[in-house]
């Protein structure tokens, strides 16, 4: 028999539990207390819980935290976590410290259904989507969660692919009952899943980053497939029925490939499609990986391009290049895993 896990839950559903075992309304209060606030990983740690009620707990569910498998560490303090998913699947989380902020990027898919030219979670394939827990157990089992400033869902997988779990994280994210983090240190990315985007504005205040890397359709279906269903035109069109701020930021990333996406002609159509939006341009240096044709531009081009677009008005910023001793690139860390798993489970066979 397989457990179900308490940690993951939201209020409502831990009372529904609680109410279900006969216990009063206020200890579904006092679960969450122990599931995201206090530091136990066991049911029958829940001092202030009955030990009936303990007992009842403990035979249907499962507290439903889990360890990482493994762990890479930079020279420049980044960390890059394993996390087991399933049977044979794996996740990973990057742990990002910058002098007094630490940002961890969190995954929210095995695997990727997209299919990005540059993305080595969209080679995988995509296998399953995680569930609240699973996204929040990448915290809560981080060794260094207490100093943990910003979260961002730009990990494996896309977050609004996965619209149900991801929401029901960031309610336990951001909830006096929950972990109690302000939405202004969250950022959940999307390549502009739209329907999903359109929700996540309108019953969430956290950040929104969208992945643009071009301005152009034909340049972005090429790296993006999904642009097909989803054009920058209707992306933008969508995004400006809302209001950003400094409050409420919407961001665009943008990988910056040598040739492709780095040229005046790109500078201009930016500036004249993100006119009238409040938003800001993240440039990324793009992180080789295998079997891809692209080429990340070189410095000199990626400063004359970020003055270009900070000239015409958009606020534009370069993000560190962090991890680049180990596998920096999103997805290389988990292929490796598996690739392995499968390679030692033919073994056996054999």
């Amino acid at each position: 028999m397989t457990l179900e896990p308490l940690f993951g839950k939201t209020l409502s559903q831990l009372q529904e539990i609680t109410n279900q075992l006969g216990a009063p309304r206020f200890v579904a209060t006092q679960i969450t207390d122990w599931l995201y606030k206090k530091d136990i990983r066991k049911i029958e740690d829940m001092s202030n819980l009955s030990k009936k009620l303990k007992v009842s707990l403990a035979g249907n569910y499962t507290f439903g935290l889990q360890e990482p498998v493994n762990v890479q560490t930079s020279t420049d303090g980044t960390k890059k976590y394993l996390f087991k998913a399933g049977d044979h699947g794996y996740i990973e989380s990057a742990y990002i410290p910058e002098n007094k902020r630490a940002t961890l990027c969190l995954s929210s898919q095995v695997g990727c259904k997209m299919g990005c030219l540059f993305c080595m979670t969209g080679k995988q394939g995509f296998s399953s989507n995680l569930t609240a827990g699973e996204i929040l157990n990448q915290i809560r089992s981080l060794p260094e969660q207490k100093t943990v400033t910003n979260l961002v869902y730009m990990g494996m997988g896309e977050p609004m692919d996965n619209m149900e779990a991801v929401m029901q994280s960031l309610e336990i994210l951001t909830a006096d009952w929950g972990f109690a983090r302000s939405p202004r240190k969250i950022t959940v990315s999307t390549i502009g899943v739209i329907p999903a985007m359109r929700h996540f504005l309108e019953n969430s205040s956290c950040h929104l980053a969208v992945s643009l890397h071009t301005p152009f359709e034909n340049e972005r279906r090429m790296l993006m497939p999904i642009s097909q269903k989803y054009s920058i035109q209707d992306i933008i069109s969508e995004l400006k029925k809302h209001n950003f701020s400094r409050q409420r930021r919407v961001s665009f990333e943008y990988i910056v490939f040598h040739g492709l996406n780095d040229t005046p002609r790109h500078v201009n159509e930016l500036a004249r499609i993100l006119n009238g939006l409040y938003c800001r341009i993240n440039l990324i240096r793009f992180h080789p990986i295998p079997g891809t044709p692209l080429e990340g531009t070189d410095e000199t081009r990626l400063l004359k391009f970020k003055e270009a677009l900070n000239a015409k008005g958009i606020i534009t910023t370069i993000r560190a290049s962090r991890g680049q001793d180990i596998d920096a690139a999103c997805g290389l860390l988990s292929t490796r895993e598996m690739k392995q798993e499968i390679a030692i489970q033919k073994m056996k066979k054999e």
